[in-house]
């Protein structure tokens, strides 16, 4: 299982946005160059970001983007979700709407419960830390 570059760049662009809580509109082009992301791929990921109400933009000389919510209201696993969509360790474990898709197999399948519990565990963690812990240095 591996993270898309979309959802690591969103954490990244949080990340940069979380280092630089409360200083006002930070400038798609400084993060840019911060996390090495080119502009263009990162001005989609900030619609993105924008839309699930992470952050808000500042138009202007002085403006740029901004956190929406304080640096430890947001979690990863919120992150990820918004960019790549629900985090599922096996096709089968994905939701339709709110309903939760239903294989064929389901019924007699051994797997399921195994998928359903290292999902559940895998968003427990990415739940758990928030933009404020990566912030904090090494060490704390």
């Amino acid at each position: 299982m591996k993270l898309s570059q979309r959802g690591r760049y969103g954490v990244l662009a949080l990340h940069d946005l979380a280092n630089e809580y409360g200083t006002g509109p930070v400038a798609l082009k400084s993060i840019a160059e911060r996390q090495e992301i080119s502009e263009n791929y990162l001005e989609q990921l900030m619609g993105t970001l924008r839309k699930a109400g992470f952050i808000k933009s500042i138009r202007g000389a002085q403006g740029g983007y901004m956190l929406a919510k304080k640096p430890e209201e947001i979690t990863i696993g919120e992150i990820i979700v918004a960019m790549e969509g629900p985090i599922a360790f096996a096709d089968c474990m994905l939701m339709d709407g709110d309903e939760p898709f239903v294989c064929q197999k389901a019924a007699g399948c051994s797997r399921r419960g195994v998928w359903e519990r290292i999902g559940t565990r895998i968003n427990e963690v990415l739940n758990s830390i928030t933009l404020a812990e990566l912030c904090q240095k090494p060490g704390k």
